[in-house]
């Protein structure tokens, strides 16, 4: 017989099958086919529709879950391992009842089986239906009385963490108790629920109570061993009302409706929130924390009272030299830079030959330059520039000047017209970040134009971490291509048409939407190929054409993907490691391992949203010990 091991099967039940011939060599053990027989056969079930009529279909074996095994119907212990002698009779036994069931065939054909007979071996509908609904309602009362005793025999000695959210838990079973706690209290809000409706004011009085209990012995605990000592016998009491409830208001269907109603509910509470929660984050990913405030607004008085303005740069003559690593690092953020020059430094094996050649705002200058004059990294040259120094970079050449200063762009960036930006422009914003407007954030596309004499440079963002020697980036042979990137698709993801408006004919004529995308913050440039194929004119034509924002949206990705367009050299992936700043679930191996880590999302290292632990990876080249850093109270 084929039976369902998963559970009760509600008025359906196999009662008979056929086997061929050739298939009676099928043994049978534990309950369980040998799989190493594959051959198909057929299977006659007989059971009962939803209308109680008695029906008999014809099933393949194949066919069958794996929730479904093979079983003698005359043995009372199925479930119990058989060993070779049980298996030989039961083989034995199963021949002789087939041979038997031939007999009666061939005799029911032949007219000799008495009509007594067949009545005994089958019986009625209706007898059948109520033996199966008998078996049905056995089944379900032990599975209730079976959960109810796990609520009363409830241990506490058992310790460890649970949360069906973490990746790293070892032992499911080591925080049985919280779960336990958790659940019972799911139960006691729908029985709950339905006591009020069928109008049971004292149950569901106790019911609200005991909840409300559970859920102050277990408080903040996220494991057994954080549980309050009490919490032991609000399980039991806990256990006691629930079976108290059970037994007054346990009706199968009326339950599942209620836990349906309350997951429902879950959802559209979570949708509902989803829009502020959005909003929220990125408001304080956006907001600069009170110590990063402090630190410039200290380091530019102390630059203006000592009087440093005509501080002298000292190396200049390496600031050309095309034999030495160039950094690029665009930033007006003070303390970020700072991890990355130091971190950069500390891993260099000839320091003397790395020139980091940093660009930040009118506002944030003589802050950047004070750090770096009373903080020098170690034999490392230091170049700061302001940007609204560059005078070539003016709205009659650079299109994306040009575009901001447009009423349209400064319409679609503040939302003028609409009384709510949470409500109207909740799609798009991320890309109300200020630093979609500011030239910092562009100026990676004017490269040859800020160093008109270097060959190569390698350009990092200010929320990396360098964690290895990043010299063999510049003997790499990049083929004739300009960028050097880690690529970011894994199968369908970071693909083109994640980026870019392919419903637009001039993306989709002239870009493949499968194309690999690939990550700014670490990028290797090689500025000669960059200068024979006028790499700026193409971002500059691709700018104007979006200027109506149709083809992608603000950031410079989008554009950067457009701009290399197969002039994208593939480095590999253990050079830039991306995520820390959005993916709690990064493999660890695989940031430990990696020359440089990149906090790319809203989750930057040095505000309260950072991931707790990759934060360490970046403070420990933070110089905490520093006084500018311990008078703002920037601390570990």
């Amino acid at each position: 017989m084929a039976v369902n091991k998963r559970g009760p099967l509600r008025f359906a039940v196999i009662s008979s099958f056929y086997v061929g011939q050739e298939d009676r060599k099928f043994l049978f053990a534990s309950g369980h086919r040998d799989h190493s027989y594959e051959k198909d056969f057929e299977i006659i079930a007989t059971f009962s529709d939803t209308s109680g009529a008695i029906r008999i279909s014809t099933v393949k074996s194949r066919d069958l879950s794996a929730s479904w095994v093979w079983d003698s119907p005359n043995d009372a212990n199925h479930d119990q391992p058989r060993n070779s002698e049980s298996t030989k009779s039961s083989f034995q036994s199963k021949k002789k009842s087939e041979e038997h069931t031939e007999d009666l065939t061939n005799k029911h054909q032949t007219g000799e089986v008495g009509t007594n007979h067949v009545q005994m071996s089958k019986p009625s509908p209706v007898k059948l239906k109520r033996q199966l609904i008998r078996q049905d309602k056995e089944n379900d009362n032990q599975m209730q009385t079976a959960a109810i005793e796990r609520s009363k025999n409830f241990d506490p000695t058992v310790a460890g963490k649970y949360s069906i959210w973490w990746r790293d838990y070892e032992n499911r079973i080591s925080d049985s108790n919280l779960k336990l706690m958790r659940d019972q209290i799911i139960m006691a809000k729908a029985y709950a629920s339905i006591a009020r409706v069928k109008n049971e004011s004292v149950l569901y009085a106790s019911l609200m109570e005991k909840a409300k209990e559970n859920e102050q012995a277990i408080g903040e605990a996220n494991s057994d061993v954080e549980l309050h000592p009490s919490a032991l016998e609000q399980a039991k009491a806990m256990g006691h009302t629930l079976s108290v409830a059970k037994d007054q208001l346990y009706d199968c269907l009326v339950v599942a409706r209620k836990l349906r109603a309350m997951i429902q509910s879950i959802e559209d509470n979570a949708n509902t929130q989803k829009k502020p929660g959005a909003f929220l984050i990125q408001l304080a990913a956006k907001t600069v924390p009170r110590p990063l405030h402090c630190l410039p607004l200290l380091l530019t008085t102390d630059f203006r009272l000592r009087g440093l303005e005509k501080e002298i740069v000292i190396n200049k003559e390496k600031l050309e030299d095309v034999i030495l690593y160039h950094y690029a690092i665009f930033s007006d953020n003070v303390l970020a830079t700072s991890v990355v020059v130091n971190s950069t430094v500390l891993h260099a094996k000839e320091p003397e030959k790395h020139v980091f050649h940093i660009v930040t705002d009118k506002l944030n200058f003589a802050a950047m330059k004070m750090w770096f004059l009373v903080n020098p990294p170690r034999d490392a040259t230091i170049e700061i520039e302001n940007v609204d120094d560059f005078k070539w970079l003016n709205s009659s050449y650079c299109s994306v000047l040009r575009q901001l200063e447009s009423a349209g762009l400064k319409e679609y960036y503040f939302k003028a017209n609409h009384p709510s930006s949470l409500t109207a422009g909740s799609d798009n914003l991320k890309y109300r970040n200020p630093k979609y407007l500011s030239m910092l954030n562009h100026l990676r596309f004017y490269l040859p134009e800020v160093y008109p004499k270097l060959d190569k440079i390698l350009f990092l963002d200010d929320d990396i971490v360098v964690q290895k020697d990043l010299r063999p980036l510049w003997s790499i042979d990049m083929q004739g291509m300009v960028n050097g990137a880690v690529e970011t698709c894994k199968e369908s993801f970071h693909r083109f048409d994640k980026y870019l408006n392919f419903s637009n004919p001039k993306i989709s004529e002239n870009f493949d939407p499968n194309a690999c995308g690939w990550a700014f913050g670490m990028n290797i440039f090689d500025l000669r190929e960059w200068r024979k194929r006028n790499i700026t004119g193409v971002y500059h034509r691709w700018q104007d054409m979006n200027e109506d924002r149709t083809l992608w949206k603000l950031g410079s990705l989008p554009p950067g993907l457009i701009t290399f367009y197969n002039l994208t050299y593939p480095l590999d992936r253990g050079w830039h490691v991306l995520g820390l700043g959005y993916d709690p679930a990064l493999n660890q191996t695989e940031i430990e391992n990696a020359a440089v880590i990149h906090y790319n999302g809203n989750y930057k290292p040095w505000l309260d949203l950072a991931v707790a632990k990759y934060k360490e990876y970046w403070s420990k080249y933070v110089m905490f010990d520093n006084p500018h850093l311990r008078l703002c109270n920037i601390h570990e």
